[in-house]
């Protein structure tokens, strides 16, 4: 997982509200077997809508996504994380998103940023022709034009986005205190390894 400190660039001013999962990726694309080209099947039917942001190519690339109330509502598909990530996108900024999107967001590198409906409006009339720039570190949204929204974020999320450290990367961080258990265990524990069975 990439560390995230700092995301800025233009954002995509989307803005709808009770997105769900299979908006972000339809079920058709959940056949495959890697996460990659995920981005290409992303908000696949709003592609089709006349004059979708999706599309328009000052947004390509945009690393931060704005959106709507409810967002990643729905199925628990991870999917729909792995093709925000696809897509470029590690930040995605709503006035609030569902449990289960806002999990799979976090342990995928993604930064789910939730504001006021106010501060959220602001930004999607910037980010129409104006960068965004987001602070992990210091927890907040600023723009050119002297705007500055703060967040607030769980701790321990804030520190494994900063670090870069998913599951795999908490427990590595742990490996010297693991190796030394497995040590001891070995002695105070022989029974888990047969100890016991040997003696008899």
């Amino acid at each position: 997982m990439q560390p995230i400190n700092e995301v800025e660039g233009r954002a995509i001013p989307f803005g709808r509200k009770n997105v769900d999962t299979d908006v972000v990726i339809p079920a058709h694309w959940l056949k495959t077997v890697t996460r990659e080209g995920l981005g290409k099947g992303a908000f696949e039917a709003v592609k089709q809508e006349p004059g979708n942001v999706f599309t328009d190519p000052q947004y390509a690339g945009a690393p931060i996504l704005i959106a709507g109330d409810n967002f990643g509502c729905g199925s628990s598909r991870e999917h729909a994380a792995w093709a925000l990530l696809d897509m470029g996108v590690t930040c995605v900024i709503a006035p609030s998103f569902s449990d289960i999107f806002s999990g799979n967001a976090f342990k995928n590198g993604i930064l789910a940023v939730a504001l006021p409906q106010e501060a959220v409006d602001r930004l999607l009339e910037v980010a129409k022709t104006d960068p965004i720039h987001v602070d992990l570190e210091h927890q907040t949204v600023t723009t050119p034009f002297q705007d500055r929204f703060t967040f607030a974020i769980d701790p321990f999320r804030k520190h494994c986005l900063l670090n870069g450290l998913d599951e795999v990367g908490l427990t590595l961080a742990r490996k010297d205190a693991i190796a030394d258990y497995e040590s001891r265990a070995k002695g105070e524990l022989s029974f888990l390894s047969g100890g016991l069975e040997r003696a008899a």
